[in-house]
């Protein structure tokens, strides 16, 4: 059986800690490791951050985050409706950065990918991005 977590909020710098807890709460059922729980945590923040930042531009906007378990499998993906990513495969490069002025280090999607077992990007240009992530959770029990 698959429970899944939805979660509507505004694209505020200071919603990126809410989304963090809300995932490492809600996969604490699959009994994870603290290193998991990090990395998790991590590749959230990277995420969120990147659609307040990126796809809203200092305007405020709706991030959707959906969190989903399945037996071990813990998925999640970040939506936002924002100005969407021209090149994702350029976006996907290492120290590639929109904003170098701003001390962006352009490591999001490179910290999402080193830290989750997968990580899909699609993104229309003027219209939104999704990043959908997922992790096994190694010593994960879906039964309790």
């Amino acid at each position: 059986m698959k429970d899944v977590l939805k979660i509507e909020m505004y694209s505020r710098p200071e919603n990126e800690g809410f989304a963090r807890a809300a995932v490492a709460t809600f996969m604490a059922r699959l009994n994870p490791t603290l290193e998991e729980i990090n990395d998790v945590k991590t590749a959230v923040s990277e995420a969120v951050t990147n659609a307040v930042v990126h796809g809203y531009d200092d305007e405020t906007g709706v991030i959707n985050m959906e969190v989903e378990i399945e037996g071990h499998a813990l998925g999640i993906t970040i939506t936002d409706y924002g100005m969407g990513i021209e090149n994702v495969e350029r976006a996907r490069e290492p120290l590639y950065t929109t904003k170098p002025d701003e001390e962006r280090s352009g490591m999001g999607f490179t910290f999402m990918e080193i830290f989750m077992d997968s990580l899909n990007i699609s993104s229309c240009y003027g219209k939104g991005t999704r990043v959908h992530m997922t992790k096994i959770i190694a010593g994960g029990n879906s039964d309790k």
